[in-house]
């Protein structure tokens, strides 16, 4: 089962969306604005994309520049914001598995479900 965090606003996210439901494989979509992740929940989808939390954020986001730029933060303060501002997190993420994929460029999903 494929899960894509999902921003329906978002045309990167639609475009991954678009490219799983052409895939015919079978999915979850998770609207994680409305379904925000908990600091534990982004720190294993961390791990699946083998990224650290800083690469996850969307550090062009008002509340980002507002609230965190150039404040040195630890990663755990950088999970605490992003479980708090969902907006902040990078999109779209696809998982299959133990695999997780940033959907920038959306086509680099397929890699989770075809033979690369």
């Amino acid at each position: 089962m494929i899960r894509i965090y999902h921003n329906p606003r978002c045309r990167k996210s639609r475009e991954a969306l678009e490219l799983i439901r052409k895939s015919g494989q079978p999915h979850e979509i998770v609207e994680y604005l409305k379904q925000p992740l908990s600091s534990g929940e982004l720190k294993e989808l961390l791990g699946k994309l083998q990224l650290e939390p800083m690469q996850l954020v969307r550090r062009n986001e008002a509340v980002w520049k507002e609230n965190y730029k150039n404040r040195d933060l630890s990663d755990v303060e950088i999970l605490e914001a992003m479980e708090s501002h969902p907006k902040l997190m990078e999109r779209p993420v696809v998982v299959k598995g133990n695999k997780a994929v940033l959907g920038r460029p959306p086509e680099a999903i397929t890699g989770l479900w075809e033979d690369v």
